[in-house]
Order: structure tokens, then sequence, then C-alpha cells
């Protein structure tokens, strides 16, 4: 039955958790698209029957005109499909940015195809050039702060950084306080945390 694999790639979105990707699923997708091209071949084939017969297209209505608009409606049905599971994709990888800055953790990159990360580098490099036109950070503070200055734990060893106007020594286990936009960067890359006392 047409449609039965692109219908897979949606309800596989529909059974995820909001906001979370699964594994880009490359064998279905592949399938869809093949069967786009065999819906494709068919539907040309059978206008060309139509147009060798000398019938109208507009206003034939027999056996290849209804199978026309069956291959027709399905290769639509399948193309929404797609467009909608990449869609979900890249409304989630381009969140992956503002959450976890222009590196993507391991365990998230395996899980995007070879085009989505190469759209998350765009879509980061898009961003730093924006970001660097205003000469202002838009991925630190998503939500105003309290406090400017935070109370950090290092995870791990950093070693010597320059922080705006000072330098610290940034060794595992050692808790600082520092600016939140100095620290937005080592958190997001899990380096450090918010020490809360």
């Amino acid at each position: 039955m047409y449609g039965r694999r692109a219908s897979q790639l949606v309800r596989e979105l529909a059974s995820s958790e909001s906001g979370q990707l699964t594994a880009f699923n490359n064998d279905v997708f592949d399938q869809v698209i093949k069967e786009c091209n065999e819906h494709q071949v068919q539907l040309q084939s059978l206008l060309r029957k139509i147009q060798d017969d000398g019938l109208d297209i507009q206003t034939t209505k027999n056996a290849d005109h209804f199978g026309a608009v069956a291959h027709h409606l399905s290769l639509i049905r399948n193309k929404r499909c797609l467009m909608a599971y990449m869609h979900n994709r890249a409304e989630i990888i381009r969140s992956l940015r503002w959450k976890v800055g222009p590196v993507l953790p391991q365990e998230i990159q395996q899980k995007l195809s070879y085009s989505e990360e190469e759209y998350f580098k765009n879509h980061s490099t898009a961003l730093e050039s924006y970001m660097s036109e205003l000469d202002l950070d838009l991925t630190v503070d998503m939500v105003p702060p309290k406090d400017p200055y935070i109370q950090v734990r290092v995870l791990d060893d950093i070693g010597d950084v320059l922080l705006g106007d000072q330098s610290a020594s940034l060794m595992r286990n050692s808790v600082h306080s520092l600016k939140r936009t100095d620290a937005e960067q080592f958190i997001s890359q899990g380096l450090m945390e918010e020490f809360l006392e």
C-alpha cells in the first residue's frame, strides 16, 4: 500500500519526546524517496499514454486518468510526510544551537544525518556572524538573571583562562564567583556547573 513508509516517519515523530531527537531514519527515508521516484515515473508514463491516445488530459476520465491521480496524490502525500519529518528535525536542531552552543555533544551528533550536521554548522555560523556584527552574545541569559555573578564549580580541568578583565585558574572541583556571561560557555559545554549553596 502506498504511503505506509512515509507515515512511519510521521508516527516516529509523534511517538518521540517533544524537543528530543531520535536517530535519523536513513533506511525508511531512502525507501520513501525511492517510492516517490516510482510514483513520478508511473505518473509520467500514464500522462504520456493519455496524450499518445490523443485524449485531453483535463477532460479524460478513464482508468489511466484515475491511475495518474492515485500516483499524483500518493506522491504529494509522501512529500508532505518527508517535509514534516525534516522540518520537525530542523526546528529541534536550531533549538540545540541555543541550548548547547556551537559544539554538539557526541551523543547528539550520532543521531544526525550528514545534511543535518551541515545545517547545524551553517546555522551556527550565520548566528555567530550576526552576533559579531552586533557585538552581542544572544545565546547568554535567555532568561534575564537576578544577579550578574554566579557561583560555579569546575567539573574538569580547564586551566588558566582570561575572563573579561581578569584571569582565573579553573581547576577541577574549584569553586569561583564569575560573571554569568563568562561562565555560560563553560556550563553549556559541561565543563562547569552552577554551584548552589
